[in-house]
């Protein structure tokens, strides 16, 4: 059964005791979050209106944040999300995103897992989401995405996820220019993503946690 923890900057993660993993970084969901979607992806874009694919809905934070960020530039923004085991509304309900993030987007968070599957769902004039539930490993992807958020759970917990030929399908569904993060900076990731024939950067984990994040650009 999924548990609720909170990380060090106040915001909240889910624990998967079966795999002993965390939906975020214990040193900070938010941060983290934030530091290497938002910052390192989302803003690092000059696309207009980006079209954003993220692998791994989780508990929505990533989509929440973006959703945000969208309204404040008022940037349209259309989100897919792939998820194959989608938590609960009332789990994600307590995990009070909102409250600590903006409480003024309290409705919308709670619409993002409230919203039917599979179908484009606009949630505010700026933000459209359409959420996949599907095997992230055998989708047959679509081209023409400009970010990718790639935040599937630890290659040591879900090596599956992480392989040559998944990277490789992603590198061809992206724009040129397009950008792919990543929490995860091991030198096999690295190497498979410069393997696929993205140009790939070291950079500066977030604040107290993780030593380095990777940007990939195509």
């Amino acid at each position: 059964m999924l548990q609720i923890e909170q990380t060090a900057d106040g915001s909240y993660t889910l624990f998967v005791p079966e795999m002993n993993e965390h939906y975020h970084s214990v040193k900070g969901a938010l941060t983290e979050s934030e530091h290497i979607f938002i910052n390192m992806g989302l803003k690092h874009s000059s696309v207009l209106s980006p079209r954003i694919l993220e692998i791994g809905f989780g508990t929505g934070l990533n989509a929440f944040l973006t959703l945000i960020e969208a309204e404040k530039e008022q940037k349209k923004i259309h989100y897919t999300t792939i998820e194959r085991y989608p938590i609960t509304n009332d789990l994600a309900g307590k995990l009070t995103y909102p409250d600590l993030i903006c409480p003024g987007k309290a409705k919308e968070f709670a619409e993002l897992h409230r919203a039917d599957w599979n179908t484009d769902i606009i949630i505010t004039p700026y933000f459209t989401i359409n959420k996949i539930k599907a095997d992230f490993t055998c989708y047959p992807f679509k081209k023409g995405y400009d970010i990718i958020y790639f935040d599937a759970f630890a290659p040591e917990k879900q090596p599956e996820m992480w392989s040559q030929e998944l990277f490789d399908k992603l590198y061809g569904c992206l724009n040129e220019k397009g950008i792919l993060t990543t929490y995860c900076a091991k030198g096999c990731v690295r190497r498979m993503l410069q393997h696929s024939g993205f140009l790939v950067e070291r950079l500066p984990g977030p604040p107290r946690g993780k030593r380095e994040i990777l940007r990939a650009t195509k």
